[in-house]
């Protein structure tokens, strides 16, 4: 490898040192990794002392990690990074037709299984009611029986139940699957934005870049289907004041869906009281491998 001698040694004596990888591809990414991150420190000229406070905020992020929580995701999440590497893995397409969104730190692998059409509020939620009616469609525009699409979402309070000691376990999640039709509908409350998580080092950050922590209300879906790419993706309400600002940098204008207020008619179930809403959308899913992200959170 060689013995350093000037600054401009280290780097190439690195990257010598991981030759031997035998992975390709691990061999590419951690040389690119290791030129960045050289190149990085010499373009601000890293002090000790800010090298120092980085690798204290890397173990804190880790240190904050729990069986509820990943605060590595809403690192990820909260510099754009997440959202960038959706969209590369999905072309162009990730913001147009397929509307592909980031997976966010709150999805859960087992939720309950639920009807077409049936409710996935699982305790007392408050709020006005929606009625949701999806179609999965291939990219020529073919329903997609056979889907299944799990669904999670905050309450109106802007908490998801794994962080709110009121709501049951499982409230506002569900996992459906499509019909001959290629569609799936469901019944549940209209989500509200919500602040991310700031008490852990990621709310220092944002605090530190005078940033709010908000996120605009949404609601999370997951089609999974063999020969089918996963679609991961969120579909934000269309009249929230952070759609131009989310703290996660996660919305494209495909994902604002139309989550239309009613305030008299015949309501879609017995007992609705206005005002409620409806929404309805049509997602893509590519011909691809089938492959289920590794769950956040328990």
């Amino acid at each position: 490898m060689g013995i350093i001698q000037r600054l401009e040694d280290v780097t190439p004596i690195v990257l010598r040192a991981m030759e031997g990888a035998g992975n390709e591809r691990f061999r590419t990414v951690m040389e690119a990794f290791v030129r960045h991150m050289h190149a990085f420190a010499r373009e601000v000229k890293l002090t000790e002392a800010e090298y120092d406070l980085g690798i204290d905020f890397l173990n804190r992020i880790g240190q904050a990690t729990h069986d509820s929580h990943n605060e590595g995701i809403l690192f990820a999440d909260a510099i754009g990074f997440s959202t960038l590497v959706c969209l590369l893995n999905n072309g162009s397409a990730g913001a147009t037709e397929t509307a592909a969104a980031l997976l966010g730190p709150f999805w859960r692998a087992n939720s309950p299984r639920t009807e077409n059409g049936g409710s996935i509020v699982r305790s007392p939620t408050p709020g006005p009611e929606l009625f949701a009616e999806c179609e999965i469609v291939d990219v020529a525009g073919k329903p997609l029986p056979g889907v299944d699409v799990d669904v999670w979402q905050s309450s109106p309070v802007g908490l998801y139940e794994n962080q709110d000691a009121t709501q049951a376990d499982m409230n506002l999640r569900g996992k459906f699957t499509t019909d001959a039709a290629g569609r799936f509908s469901f019944r549940s409350v209209k989500p509200a934005g919500y602040p991310v998580p700031t008490d852990g080092p990621v709310g220092e950050l944002l605090r530190a870049q005078n940033r709010h922590p908000y996120r605009p209300a949404h609601i999370h879906f997951l089609g999974f289907k063999p020969g089918y790419k996963t679609l991961i993706t969120q579909v934000f309400v269309d009249d929230d004041d952070h759609l131009e600002s989310d703290v996660v940098f996660g919305v494209t204008r495909a994902l604002v869906g139309a989550y239309r207020r009613h305030e008299e008619g015949e309501p879609p179930a017995p007992g609705v009281r206005a005002p409620w809403y409806t929404l309805n959308y049509r997602f893509v899913m590519q011909a691809g491998e089938a492959i289920l992200p590794k769950p956040p959170i328990k």
